[in-house]
């Protein structure tokens, strides 16, 4: 498909949501803060008008133009610039494949001068997988959907109690219900559990009869086994909402009483210096999910959890709410629940469209795989016999992929990495007077957001702020980071010094199987000067999870019969306590927390201290409500259910 000269197609990774976008556009283009700041019209064209979220862009940032057989991009006066390829420019003719940089954007510019066609960009809804399932689920039904094995009862806004009843299938009438049974329900339940609640009047619905086996799944697929450390904190405690004593006293006690004196100290010196003096200590994934295994215990998650997958949610008309949910195949069953909260977690994995369409197109599941997913057979092929990996994708995945490359590399020396990343990464984001480190194109940060974002100021600013103001803040906050880890930063200047480990650039056209049958990625760079062809025996995704509420059935179903607003980032909306207020029925309230709330008053809403605190906030939010056997946990309270958790007596 040709293109007409004038046409740019511009390409960058929201840093917001994390999403693609890559829309085609005809010269005039502008790109600012304000869509009413910048021009309808210019020598009369109509211009296209790209907002971009930030308050490091001004209102009218940047103009694109075909000027005299050229695309020229002029700086609009703006007060941080606009920078081409790494260099502050106010106005000058751009080459196909330069990188904008405008605030936390950086976006690749894409043409042709004569005509030609350029790359075409594949629509975002077909660049999901589902998220891996255990590896025995209960068989279901091809074609389920939320609402097609339900009663007609569940058409209705507000459904009678009695109807359901009336059905003949099994109904449980609870107080409190958790939907999702994963991390964030776990937190919910055990501050219900400390503040009073017992175990009968709590539920918890999902898959999984371990709160944490989804996210250690995912985690082993990624490369993190039980011996590797998380991206988290040492007084990030699933297990603890206290955080004291945190994983590094409990990790140096542990070493201690075996005799290891030095890195018992060393763990102690990391939690007392970091980050200036210090590497940032995080936990071993091992530890956690023990440490949450003995809590599940103590506060009887064995009694409060439930199999079934949930299919649909309704308000009731005696102001509670009515779940759906199949215990096995083909049946169904309700529990009905004063206040429910919701917290199920990444409904599909992020992958790129053209590795998507290459396994739809060829069936080869073993050479093209996401990082999410089981692929221990690459690593397995790779030490055996060597080969090149194309990674793509450069946050905290791709790092951890990287290390496990680097681990094979010391058994089978006959290992390459290709690294393809979209463009350059010259600096890093700025916040006011702060600047992330960047080495070899990796930006580097201790945790995935500011440490303010979790319990300091910026978590308080984010609160106070609009929705609009969310989003520009979010935008300046966050975007694809590493962690700021000496041996990742080893292990890169390492493969780049003795050749084995290469970092190139481009956009992609394809991906299509060579003579071989191996994966050949073909990518345009800069300048339009031909395809660069790039061949591996394995290419790995690593390009992150994906949690936009509609792309759940049980969501999206709730979203589209309530028409409950989601906000920018296409989450719910919540308020400041992550309560979804168009849900509340009478004294009835359904709260949300995780990545479904991003977005919204919390940025890290999906680490353990993210869910900690939302947890605390709706149980507050219930407090206040006088929610049944509810009580405040002042400072007398705290003290004794922290001795007992001491002691791991039952709440």
């Amino acid at each position: 498909m040709s293109t007409l000269p004038g046409q740019v197609r511009l390409s960058w990774q929201d840093p917001v949501t994390g999403e693609q976008r890559t829309p085609l556009l005809t010269c005039p283009i502008t790109l600012g803060r304000e869509f009413a700041c910048m021009p309808v019209e210019l020598h009369g064209q109509r211009v296209a008008r790209i907002v971009l979220n930030s308050s490091q862009v001004s209102r009218y940032h940047t103009l694109i133009e075909w000027v005299q057989g050229h695309i020229r991009i002029t700086d609009q006066n703006s007060s941080n610039g606009t920078w081409i390829n790494g260099v502050l420019q106010t106005s000058c003719h751009i080459s196909s494949g330069d990188l904008l940089k405008i605030g936390p954007y950086e976006i690749t510019l894409m043409f042709t001068l004569d005509g030609r066609g350029l790359p075409t960009a594949e629509a975002s809804e077909q660049s999901i997988i589902q998220v891996p399932e255990p590896a025995n689920p209960v068989p279901e039904e091809p074609a389920a959907t939320p609402i097609n094995i339900l009663p007609p009862a569940f058409q209705a806004h507000q459904l009678v109690v009695q109807d359901l009843h009336a059905t003949q299938l099994p109904v449980e009438e609870i107080d409190y219900l958790a939907v999702g049974a994963g991390l964030g329900s776990f937190i919910w339940v055990d501050f219900l559990r400390i503040c009073g609640v017992a175990v009968q009047q709590i539920r918890a619905l999902g898959i999984e009869d371990r709160p944490y086996a989804r996210y250690q799944r995912l985690c082993l697929n990624s490369q993190i086994p039980a011996h590797e450390r998380l991206r988290s904190n040492s007084d990030s405690c699933p297990d603890n909402i206290w955080g004291w004593p945190g994983y590094a006293l409990r990790e140096a006690w542990h070493e201690f009483n075996k005799g290891n004196m030095n890195p018992a100290l060393q763990y102690l010196w990391q939690v007392f210096a970091e980050p200036t003096f210090a590497q940032t200590y995080t936990p071993r994934s091992g530890n956690v999910f023990a440490s949450i295994d003995r809590e599940a215990i103590r506060i009887g998650w064995p009694q409060i959890y439930r199999f079934g997958r949930v299919r649909a949610i309704r308000q009731t008309q005696d102001g509670r709410y009515a779940i759906a949910y199949s215990p096995g195949r083909k049946q169904t069953a309700f529990v009905v629940a004063r206040h429910v909260h919701l917290a199920t977690g990444y409904p599909v994995l992020q992958f790129l469209p053209d590795l998507k369409a290459y396994r739809e197109q060829t069936h080869d599941f073993k050479s093209v795989v996401n990082a999410y997913e089981d692929h221990r057979h690459v690593y397995e092929t790779l030490e055996r016999q060597g080969g090149t990996v194309l990674l793509r994708g450069r946050g905290i995945v791709a790092s951890r992929i990287l290390q496990r490359l680097y681990e094979a590399r010391q058994r089978q020396p006959n290992i390459s990495v290709l690294h393809l990343m979209r463009s350059p990464k010259p600096q890093g984001n700025r916040f006011g007077k702060a600047q992330r480190l960047v080495e070899n194109h990796f930006e580097f940060q201790p945790f995935n957001w500011p440490k303010a974002c979790w319990g300091g100021t910026l978590r308080e600013e984010l609160e106070q702020a609009t929705p609009e103001q969310r989003t520009n803040l979010l935008a300046d906050w966050g975007g694809t980071t590493t962690a700021d880890r000496r041996d990742w930063k080893r292990f890169v200047q390492q493969g780049v010094d003795q050749g084995w480990y290469q970092i190139t650039f481009g956009e992609v056209t394809q991906v299509v199987p060579n003579t071989q049958a191996r994966p050949t990625t073909y990518i345009q760079e800069k300048g339009l000067r031909g395809e660069v062809k790039l061949e591996a025996d394995f290419i790995i995704d690593a390009t992150g999870l994906d949690s936009k509420v509609k792309a759940s059935p049980l969501l999206n179903d709730l979203v589209t019969h309530y028409n409950l607003p989601l906000n920018p980032a296409g989450r719910f909306a919540v308020a400041n306590d992550f309560e979804l207020l168009e849900m509340r029925n009478h004294y009835g309230r359904l709260y949300a927390a995780g990545a479904i709330t991003f977005g919204g008053p919390h940025a890290a809403v999906d680490s353990f201290l993210g869910l900690q605190y939302a947890a605390l906030c709706a149980v507050d939010g219930l407090v206040a409500a006088r929610a049944p056997n509810l009580q405040r946990l002042n400072g007398l309270n705290s003290l004794r259910q922290w001795l007992k958790w001491v002691q791991n007596q039952t709440p």
